[in-house]
């Protein structure tokens, strides 16, 4: 539990230095993401070297590709939201990932899932509107971003499950890894030749920005690391209600870093959505207990 709090403390701190690069730096939200998870595989090389090249023998290879692929779009599309909106809102929109785990595992996995579950994510939907509304007038389209980030968020935590344990965290970490780098790596080139805004490709404008990006990828690769570690020690739903701290993170930072605040009617839709996935983390719980 400790872990995980700690992991959802340091983690906003990541999406932070994207939009600082964003803004301060002129670095395209792909090229950003790609940095993320070419450092993420760079900082990871210690450990390989300590444990032995065994650890890329992954039993699930082609699961883990593509884990990274989609985990590198979900970054890619919320490095976008961050570029343009404050960090809380873009968290607070993000947070709908839950109720659409919940919604895939009834429809697609058979899971039984009650009405009060149904009624909680209709709400926590009507919660993450409330946000998105002021959002959408002035942002437009992008307030929709954190919504598709968190369906791909959804599709990689499904991956997820359908590996299971075959492979160590650090293999699926390093895997994945090498799945973003080259997703995002083919995407520059693409999004270059295309003259798409969003893909330019350019080097830090100074080292510090340099040094931010080798930061970004080191919390990324060790932060999800210990995440992945963390949900092999507790259970699920012990530990999914620690994800909300991120958006306190997030607020602090985005306060004092950028100046941005949530307005009273936006932390009212954060609150609905915080209350409806934690109601759908107790009833996790109450069937669990009731399975037992």
């Amino acid at each position: 539990m400790v872990l995980m709090a700690v992991c959802m403390v340091i983690l906003p701190l990541m999406d932070a230095i994207a939009k600082y690069m964003a803004t301060f730096e002129a670095m395209s939200p792909g090229q950003v993401t790609f940095y993320r998870f070419f450092f993420q595989l760079v900082c990871t090389l210690p450990l390989l070297f300590v444990l032995g090249g065994s650890v890329l023998r992954a039993k699930r290879p082609w699961m883990n590709l593509l884990r990274g692929a989609l985990h590198a779009a979900a970054s890619l599309m919320f490095f976008v939201a961050v570029k343009y909106m404050p960090l809380a809102d873009v968290f607070a929109i993000y947070f709908v990932e839950p109720f659409m785990l919940t919604m895939m595992s009834a429809l697609f996995l058979g899971e039984k899932v009650g009405w009060r579950r149904w009624l909680a994510i209709v709400v926590g939907f009507g919660g993450a509107m409330i946000v998105i509304q002021p959002s959408w007038a002035i942002f437009g389209w992008t307030a929709l971003l954190p919504v598709a980030c968190a369906f791909l968020f959804t599709l990689y935590l499904f991956l997820n499950r359908a590996i299971g344990e075959a492979d160590s965290p650090l293999t699926m970490q390093t895997i994945a890894g090498v799945g973003g780098t080259l997703l995002m790596g083919a995407a520059l080139v693409a999004g270059t030749a295309a003259g798409a805004e969003e893909f330019e490709m350019s080097l830090p404008a100074s080292w510090l920005g340099l040094v931010l990006l080798v930061l970004l990828g080191s919390i990324s690769g060790y932060m999800h690391l210990l995440v992945v570690k963390a949900f092999r020690m507790a259970p699920i739903s012990l530990l999914a209600p620690f994800q909300y701290f991120e958006i306190i993170s997030a607020t602090v930072l985005g306060y004092a870093l950028f100046g941005d605040f949530p307005t009273p009617s936006k932390w009212v839709g954060i609150l609905i959505i915080v209350a409806s996935g934690l109601f759908i983390i107790w009833r996790e719980r109450v069937r669990a207990r009731r399975a037992a």
